[in-house]
């Protein structure tokens, strides 16, 4: 193991992790609009080096303050899970104290990475719940005094303070993550009143099935028809557009979302996927340097 070490990963290792996302399927990926291989050059992705070799990778950069989430976890057969990820927390724990008291959370899809998870210290909060629309008749929903429009790239200022007033600290969607989001949709729309924008949802989709990957709405125009309307309105697209189906998924203890989805005719698909966090202290930063 004398040269086996955690280094951070840059650009000049582009290739060597390609080369192991594409041939390995121990692999974790966040739902995120950005590939693992973007993230190369932050402080907050590792690679464990072997000899030149790249066995194993981790990034978890912060999606916006006080939160971060495991965007990838990779690694060979070389390594079990539990020693490729248990080396590798050790850096990410150690960087994110540092950078101060944060969360790290990371949606679960897969056995193998919940059991390294769960031996690290990490902990179930909520699950993410998946439902889906297929094609049926549904009574349009209008809002009084509310119009849905397309969005457009100009929009994303605001549509960033109505994420941030919507959301908890973990699920915020910072500017750029927008524009990401925005430059993928295959629909994207926005619901206005006399003081503008007070919701938007973002849709992704290809042939058949379609996506509903993002919809907020502030919460002062709350409680008054407006996600119903831009859903109502999304519907009428994905219809006229060919698609009989619309997938959407949504935290297990937001009531509020899963009572509009199943009032619109979305129907739960029985697939979840737990969501584990780890809150990191900043006086953390210096535990590995205590004498003992």
């Amino acid at each position: 193991m004398i040269n086996t070490f955690v280094r951070h990963a840059d650009s000049h290792d582009h290739q060597k992790l390609s080369n192991l996302i594409f041939y390995e399927t121990r692999l974790h990926r966040h739902l995120d609009w950005r590939s693992p291989l973007d993230w190369l050059g932050s402080p907050f992705y590792w690679a464990i080096d072997d000899r030149g070799r790249i066995d194993a990778a981790l990034a978890c950069p912060p999606e916006a303050p006080g939160a971060h989430w495991i965007r990838f976890f990779v690694h060979s057969g070389n390594w079990t899970a539990d020693n490729a990820w248990s080396l590798l927390w050790h850096e990410a724990r150690e960087t994110v104290a540092r950078s101060g008291g944060v969360t790290v959370a990371a949606i679960v899809m897969q056995p193998w990475f919940e059991r390294a998870l769960a031996q690290s210290g990490f902990e179930t909060r909520q699950d993410i719940v998946m439902l889906e629309w297929k094609y049926q008749p549904w009574a349009r929903k209008e809002a009084v005094g509310i119009q849905i429009r397309k969005m457009t790239e100009a929009d994303l200022p605001s549509i960033e303070k109505i994420d941030l007033s919507a959301f908890g600290v973990l699920w915020h969607n910072p500017i750029d993550t927008l524009r990401a989001a925005f430059s993928k949709a295959l629909f994207a729309s926005v619901a206005e009143d006399d003081r503008g924008i007070v919701g938007y949802q973002i849709t992704t989709g290809e042939r058949q099935r379609a996506h509903l990957a993002r919809l907020a709405v502030t919460p002062n125009a709350q409680g008054h028809g407006v996600g119903g309307a831009l859903v109502g309105d999304l519907l009428t697209r994905v219809v006229n557009y060919g698609i009989v189906k619309l997938s959407v998924n949504t935290q297990s203890d937001n009531d509020s979302s899963l009572a509009l989805y199943e009032k619109m005719g979305f129907t739960r698909t029985g697939e979840y996927y737990p969501v584990y966090v780890f809150d990191v202290n900043s006086t953390e930063a210096s535990w590995q340097n205590e004498p003992i």
